[in-house]
């Protein structure tokens, strides 16, 4: 079946950096919108970063000019790049994989910003 797993999560401090990947296996990305949501403590999932087909993105505004998405159809793989990581940052991270007929998840990573 398919599989979306995510990797790169982790602590980090306060201003810090951290790249989550998300690799897809029995799916083919470029037919997908792929996005990368986000559960912080106690809260619902919240949308953080999402990449079209074409390569148009959006961000959910409190990540905007400091996280990256990006993807590599070759590679079947969808990036979230987060810098100057804030403590309000942490959360589970799940990735997401989306068309008309379809719409997949990863099982979820930690971040953690803390000193």
């Amino acid at each position: 079946q398919v599989q979306l797993v995510e990797s790169g999560g982790g602590l980090v401090q306060p201003g810090g950096s951290l790249r989550l990947s998300c690799v897809g296996s029995r799916i083919i990305f470029s037919t997908y919108t792929l996005g990368w949501y986000r559960r912080p403590p106690g809260t619902q999932r919240e949308l953080v970063a999402v990449i079209t087909r074409d390569g148009s993105t959006n961000y959910l505004d409190s990540v905007k000019g400091r996280f990256t998405i990006s993807r590599d159809n070759a590679k079947n793989t969808v990036y979230l790049q987060m810098n100057n990581l804030k403590p309000e940052d942490t959360a589970v991270y799940y990735c997401n994989a989306n068309s008309y007929y379809n719409d997949f998840w990863g099982q979820g990573i930690q971040v953690t910003v803390s000193s």
